[in-house]
C-alpha cells in the first residue's frame, strides 16, 4: 500500500505523457491517456482495499474483509480522511460480532472522522446505541437513537429502532 500522493504524481504523469501523445501527433494515444487518468484518480478518494472489502462484507465473508482491510498498513497516509472514517467503520462492523470495547471504539472513531452516506452514519450510531444499551447507558443510548431517527430518512432502520426502544423500556 503506498501513500494517497502517489496516486496523484501517476496521475500527473499519465496526463503529461498524454499531452505529449497530442504534440507528436498521436491524438488517440493522447485521448486514450487522458481518459485513463480518471482511474487513479477515483482511487485517491474511493480505496480499492475498502472497496473489496465492502464487496466481501455483503457476501457476508468476515474473514475476506478483514483480510483486505489488514493490507492497508497506516490508513493515516494511505487513505483520505473519509475513508479513514470507512476503514474504522468497517472494523467497527467486523468487530461489533465478536468484541464490544473495541467496536465501539471504532465506531466513535469513524463518526469523528465523518462517513459520506447518512444510512452509514446512522448505522454506526445505531450500533453505539446498542452497545450503550448493552451496558446499561439509558440516556447515551435515547440520544443515539433519536439522532439515528434523523439520519434515517427513508425509513430503512425503523424495525431495528422500534425493536432497541422496546428493550430500553425493559431496563
Amino acid at each position: 500500500m503506498f501513500h494517497r500522493n502517489i496516486k496523484l504524481v501517476i496521475a500527473a504523469l499519465i496526463i503529461f505523457t498524454g499531452i505529449w501523445q497530442f504534440t507528436e501527433g498521436n491524438i488517440g494515444n493522447g485521448i486514450f491517456l487522458i481518459l485513463l487518468t480518471a482511474i487513479p484518480i477515483f482511487l485517491y478518494f474511493k480505496n480499492e482495499f475498502i472497496l473489496l472489502a465492502f464487496l466481501k462484507l455483503r457476501k457476508q465473508d468476515f474473514e475476506g474483509a478483514k483480510s483486505w482491510l489488514d493490507k492497508i498498513k497506516n490508513p493515516e497516509t494511505a487513505l483520505v480522511q473519509k475513508q479513514q472514517g470507512y476503514f474504522n467503520y468497517l472494523h467497527g462492523l467486523m468487530l461489533s460480532q465478536t468484541n464490544l470495547i473495541q467496536a465501539e471504539k471504532y465506531f466513535k472513531k469513524a463518526i469523528s472522522l465523518g462517513l459520506s452516506m447518512d444510512q452509514d452514519l446512522a448505522l454506526a450510531k445505531l450500533n453505539l446505541a446498542g452497545i450503550a444499551l448493552s451496558r446499561r447507558r439509558k440516556i447515551e443510548a435515547t440520544n443515539l437513537l433519536t439522532e439515528v431517527k434523523k439520519l434515517d430518512k427513508q425509513n430503512m432502520l425503523k424495525d431495528q429502532i422500534k425493536m432497541m426502544k422496546d428493550q430500553m423500556k425493559k431496563i
